[in-house]
């Protein structure tokens, strides 16, 4: 047998050709009437007040019953369950009857054996020529395979959901936990010092991590206080354990010998021994004693690796006090430490800080806030005590929004000026 290009057909050819004949003949022997009744969906006709005039065999096998205890005798809300019929009469009837025809409604019919079965019903209004309305045609597709899908979708949302707000309760606990124990690491409250005012602030970063800044103000004798500032290298419970060590260590060593450059140099050696092998860690930290005088109280501090203290007089001014040289502390066996003096009079007011404020991101190009904006920051505030000067940081550092990114502690030192009344807190 020849091909119309000419070319001999092969026998394979011949058997496709002739498969695909009958099944085009097959089709083309379907009546309209096998289509209808054999569909792989619901048919019905029903009269306007829902009477059943016609039904298809698909229909009727998934009710479990024949035609003739259907057609003419029962309505089509008599295959609905109960809250199906509550919907039919409260929605899908009033809907119908205005639009003419409403598309793709969850129902539930009642199937062979008493079962529901979920369906999804179409239904429009045939009108004669004269637009008067003649009956129903209604199809009905079966929704068990999407019901149970969309269950399961819901039953795993559900559990989502679930897992969601567990997950924010265990946050909560750990915040909650996490903010007990940064509390336990700082000071419940600054210590009262006749004639002195003193202030602190702290700025958690993040309320997941715990932080490493300290603080602490505590009496050497009748007329000597000992403070420090330090900030741990890291994060987490490591760095909480690293300031819980440093923090007594720094206590303990100021009562056996409160020389500042003495007492920074037993903490090296403690942090040294203990983190030397392994996981170094290691801090900055200033440490410094309050010597009462007369009409002054003398400052005697020192520093390892820490950013200078800033001094704000009560003429307007404000100076840093320099300790150069001064190295990190913990990383080797002998640090050296730089020692300075200094005074403050009525109306001073002595500032530490940790590098969270100097280091935040400012402007849209995110550059670092520094030292020098630090400086003219506190020269435009009035010299009104550390109080009111923490109280400006505090706001400063709200203001940074996002650019504040790491922990940041603030304390401040001081004597009030003489127009105020000098405070017992």
């Amino acid at each position: 047998m020849m091909c119309p290009t000419g070319q001999a057909s092969e026998p394979g050819d011949e058997r496709v050709a002739h498969s695909t004949d009958a099944v085009f003949t097959s089709l083309l022997e379907d009546s309209a009437e096998e289509l209808y009744e054999q569909a792989p969906c619901g048919y019905l006709s029903t009269l306007m007040d829902g009477t059943i005039a016609k039904i298809n065999a698909t229909l009727l096998d998934w009710l479990g019953s024949d035609g003739a205890q259907v057609v003419g005798q029962m309505r089509f809300t008599d295959l609905l369950t109960v809250g199906g019929k509550l919907y039919h009469e409260t929605h899908f009837a009033p809907l119908l009857h205005m639009k003419g025809e409403v598309s793709g409604i969850a129902l539930d019919i009642k199937a062979a054996g008493g079962r529901r079965m979920p369906v999804l019903v179409t239904s429009k209004v045939k009108e004669s020529q004269n637009g008067e309305p003649l009956l129903i045609r209604t199809t009905v597709f079966d929704a068990r395979d999407r019901r149970a899908y969309e269950a399961e979708l819901l039953r795993s949302r559900q559990a989502a959901e679930e897992a969601r707000r567990e997950a924010e309760a265990d946050r909560e606990r750990l915040q909650e936990a996490l903010a007990v124990l940064q509390q336990s690491l700082l000071p419940s409250a600054l210590p009262a010092i006749p004639g002195l005012e003193a202030g602190s602030y702290y700025h958690t970063a993040s309320p997941d991590l715990l932080g490493g800044d300290f603080y602490d103000l505590f009496p050497l004798d009748a007329d000597r206080w000992a403070f420090f500032l330090g900030d741990v290298c890291g994060k987490g419970p490591q760095a909480a354990a690293v300031t819980s060590l440093a923090r007594y260590t720094l206590r303990a060593a100021a009562l056996h010998d409160s020389d500042p450059v003495s007492v920074l140099s037993t903490l090296n050696m403690v942090l040294h021994e203990r983190y030397s092998s392994g996981d170094t860690r290691y801090c900055t930290a200033v440490f410094g004693v309050l010597e009462r005088g007369d009409d002054q109280v003398g400052i005697h501090l020192a520093s390892g690796g820490h950013p200078s203290v800033l001094l704000q007089r009560a003429d307007g001014s404000a100076q840093f006090v320099p300790t150069p040289g001064g190295m990190l502390i913990g990383v080797l066996p002998q640090a050296q430490f730089t020692a300075a003096r200094t005074e403050l009079r009525p109306g001073d007011t002595l500032l530490l800080y940790t590098d969270g404020l100097t280091e935040a991101r400012t402007g849209p190009e995110a550059q670092l806030y520094g030292e020098d904006a630090l400086h003219d920051f506190v020269t435009a505030q009035p010299a009104a005590g550390p109080q009111a000067l923490i109280t400006a940081l505090t706001g400063l550092l709200a203001g940074f929004g996002e650019g504040l990114d790491d922990d940041t502690a603030l304390l401040a030192l001081g004597i009030p000026p003489l127009s105020a009344p000098v405070s017992e807190t």
